[in-house]
């Protein structure tokens, strides 16, 4: 349940082994665009991070490298998070308005694999300035 209260962020990851940093990154960005569509409304939030992923802090401080590749998931923080999806307004409005209502959050989708790349095509995708 996401409407509660959480003392501690904690996450789930699931983890890419092997030694393709390009691919693990190239793998996980379809279902990375589609989890953030699925659960954003729900108050989830996903992230992804590869093997030898460069990065700073919002103060400019170096991040280190993952040992490994992973999809991560935690509760969203929705006065904070909707600033990691400015390049897709529509998904930070539908995060910061996120209500955990207890919808299955897959009803509705189609099962055949042509069917859901054809619904994972339909999302927006990032508006680049």
């Amino acid at each position: 349940m996401t409407t509660r209260r959480h003392d501690t962020l904690v996450c789930e990851n699931i983890v890419l082994l092997g030694s393709h940093a390009a691919t693990h990154r190239a793998l996980m960005a379809w279902p990375h665009w589609a989890l953030k569509h699925l659960y954003g409304p729900v108050g989830l939030m996903f992230g992804k991070f590869w093997t030898d992923e460069e990065g700073t802090d919002r103060q400019g401080h170096r991040i280190p490298a993952p040992p490994f590749s992973f999809l991560t998931v935690r509760c969203a923080i929705r006065s904070v998070d909707p600033r990691f999806l400015t390049d897709t307004p529509d998904l930070a409005h539908s995060l910061s308005t996120a209500v955990d209502d207890g919808r299955n959050v897959f009803r509705g989708l189609p099962y055949e694999w042509k069917a859901v790349k054809k619904w994972a095509s339909s999302l927006l995708s990032p508006q680049r300035p």
